[in-house]
């Protein structure tokens, strides 16, 4: 039987804990060449909309260990803006509903193990990722964050940064008031924490040991000029400005995606990449701007990856002065195997989930 787990079913068995575990083993099975995955690859087709974009996103890997597992998303993209910000929106078949799938694969026979919806796993591998950057690289007093947004990845990524280090308040910034507001309330609450609901973004960085970057900004929300001595910096949605790279002493990437065999000249530090058709008529709001690459590794000259730290190869933050900043780098189809893997574990344990017949998504003509 193949296993049908919705969030709900996710929610109920996959904590940080276990999220930020699964990614550490997960990286370390790259770096041993156990375990091997992709770079996000994206395709783009012009609707009959000149202002919507559809676009079909797939990341995948797998593991010696057992499983593999690709992340499908089909999203019509488009822009808005609203009190004086860029922000990039998304929705499938109707706004307010997404299509995000993992189909997770038992590598030893192939038998199709789950179909996992992909939304709160989604949040909870990304703010893992940043707290396992704050683990290895913030400073080991680092109790104040200045958080830039108040969604879901705002959300999780609390949990991850209680889980390295002591966080007793937060600096919270979102351009909709109530929104900040209810955030503060919910998240003071949930973990006996301070939370302040500021007015201005400059407010989140006054004080703050770490920025956190939480928004689906389509322009640069880290900005360098506000960042105060010894900083930790992560950005999961936007960017950080020209000034924030310049001042950024130590940057810590989890990992590279390995180049294809027998092709090292197809070994990208690209987080995406996009296939598009029309690609010179698309609207110039895309993922990736026409003509141009997406990010690499950022600051790359002063860059650490996380093997070269725990082998001491490279050392990460010397000083509580130095502004470091931490990303994933382009290994997201490495998370899936690994959370994804877990979260069908705890679930069937559970009893959680629908199954339908495998025999449903097999047949008997060899493709």
């Amino acid at each position: 039987m193949t296993l049908i787990l919705n969030n709900d079913d996710v929610q109920s068995v996959l904590t940080m804990e276990i999220t930020m575990k699964a990614l550490e083993q997960a990286y370390t099975e790259l770096t041993r060449q156990e375990a091997v995955c992709r770079p996000r690859i994206d395709i783009q087709i012009p609707t009959k909309d000149p202002s919507k974009i559809y676009q079909w996103g797939t990341m995948e890997g797998g593991s010696m260990s057992g499983y593999f597992a690709i992340r499908m998303k089909s999203d019509v993209i488009y822009e808005q803006e609203y009190q004086g910000a860029i922000t990039q929106e998304k929705y499938c078949v109707r706004p307010g509903r997404f299509c995000g799938l993992i189909l997770l694969i038992d590598i030893q026979n192939g038998e199709p193990l789950a179909l996992i919806n992909d939304g709160y796993l989604q949040h909870m591998r990304v703010g893992a990722d940043s707290g396992i950057g704050v683990k290895y690289i913030a400073r080991e007093d680092a109790e104040v964050v200045g958080m830039i947004g108040s969604g879901g990845m705002a959300r999780s990524h609390v949990e991850s940064f209680l889980l390295a280090r002591k966080i007793k308040k937060i600096q919270v910034y979102s351009p909709t008031k109530a929104h900040r507001e209810e955030y503060a309330k919910e998240i003071g609450e949930k973990y006996g924490l301070e939370v302040v609901p500021v007015s201005t973004p400059r407010d989140a960085y006054k004080g703050a040991h770490i920025i956190a970057g939480c928004t689906d900004s389509s322009v640069p929300i880290v900005i360098g000029k506000w960042l105060e001595e010894g900083t930790h910096v992560t950005c999961v949605g936007g960017k950080p400005d020209e000034d924030t790279l310049k001042r950024i002493d130590v940057s810590l990437r989890l990992g590279n995606a390995p180049h294809p065999w027998g092709l090292p000249e197809f070994g990208l530090a690209d987080e995406y990449i996009t296939y598009a058709a029309k690609p010179n008529e698309n609207a110039d709001f895309q993922m990736k701007r026409t003509g141009k690459r997406g990010h690499g590794m950022i600051a790359a000259d002063r860059a650490v990856l996380l093997e070269e730290l725990l082998t001491g190869k490279k050392k990460g933050r010397t000083s509580d002065q130095q502004i470091t900043y931490s990303e994933r780098g382009n290994i997201q189809g490495a998370q899936f195997f690994a959370v994804a893997g877990k979260v069908y574990e705890l679930a069937k344990a559970k009893g959680l989930g629908r199954d339908i017949p495998t025999d449903w998504l097999l047949q008997d003509i060899r493709d």
